[in-house]
């Protein structure tokens, strides 16, 4: 069926209410990630050496910020071209990068559960459907699908 023009609305319309205060749904996006796995904190440079989630660090917002950011560019160009395209060098990157920090199938699911969870508090009850669901779970798993071919390349070069 493809991703619809309303779908790709959905996300870009919640990612505007996400952009008003990115700190707070950065942290937000962590914080739930840790309560679902809580193992996942020594995946992440910025959390190995801190007994919390540290509230102002930067590398915590910079990565928040890429998963909102390119969920939502994912949606755009779901819409527009039927697939998620990725800059080759940034492909690469993320995929070299997510199997040095030994990222499995399983950890893409919390991060997508924690995006999820995190972009319904943001818009709140009155505006959260099913549908804001959907289009942003799709444009996470597009994503999502997109790194983890690239991490089996990135073992296929290395083995």
């Amino acid at each position: 069926m493809g991703f619809t023009e309303k779908q790709e609305g959905l996300v870009k319309e919640s990612w505007e209410v996400l952009k008003q205060d990115i700190p707070h749904f950065s942290l937000r996006f962590f914080s739930l990630i840790l309560e679902i796995a809580p193992g996942a904190k020594n995946m992440f440079s910025f959390l190995r050496e801190s007994e919390e989630i540290p509230q102002n660090n930067p590398k915590l917002k910079a990565h928040a910020v890429k998963v909102f950011k390119m969920t939502c560019e994912s949606a755009i160009q779901l819409r527009e071209k039927g697939e998620v395209v990725v800059a080759d060098t940034t492909l690469k990157y993320l995929g070299t990068v997510h199997v040095k920090s030994g990222v499995k199938d399983p950890h893409f699911g919390v991060v997508k559960e924690a995006l999820i969870r995190t972009i319904e508090e943001a818009i709140g009850e009155e505006k959260w459907n099913e549908e804001m669901k959907n289009a942003w779970g799709e444009a996470y798993d597009q994503l999502a699908e997109a790194i983890k071919a690239e991490m089996k390349n990135h073992h296929d070069e290395t083995a």
